[in-house]
């Protein structure tokens, strides 16, 4: 079992940046691929990035391609996503999702992922 809970979200204008962080508890977390989702309102939850457990492959959705980067740091069981050149269609709630690995795989489809933490909602203004 592993607990992720997410911060860093808020209220940014378009063009400004955030950092979300997934703190994880609970098992290894460098046996853990992991991934970043998001869901707007009234829209269907989409993959955002997703980062093996080794940190050496990562993958983007293309709207965020150039803009975001997922990391992770092993020693702090945290893996973060950085938020480049916001826009306003980058608004919502944005979750972190963790699935055990053992071949340093990446997963883009949130049914791929067994754990899920709580959200953190980014708003971003024009």
């Amino acid at each position: 079992q592993v607990h992720l809970v997410e911060s860093g979200g808020g209220l940014v204008q378009a063009g400004g940046s955030l950092r979300l962080s997934c703190a994880a508890s609970g098992r290894t977390f460098s046996n853990y691929a992991m991934g970043w989702f998001r869901q707007a309102p009234g829209k269907e939850r989409e993959f955002v990035a997703a980062i093996s457990w080794s940190g050496s492959s990562t993958a983007y959705a293309d709207s965020v391609k150039g803009r975001f980067t997922i990391s992770r740091d092993n020693a702090k069981n945290t893996v973060y996503l950085q938020m480049n050149r916001l826009k306003p269609e980058d608004t919502a709630v944005y979750y972190c999702a963790a699935d055990l690995d053992w071949y340093g795989t990446i997963r883009i489809k949130g049914y791929e992922y067994a754990y899920w933490g709580q959200g953190t909602q980014v708003i971003v203004s024009s």
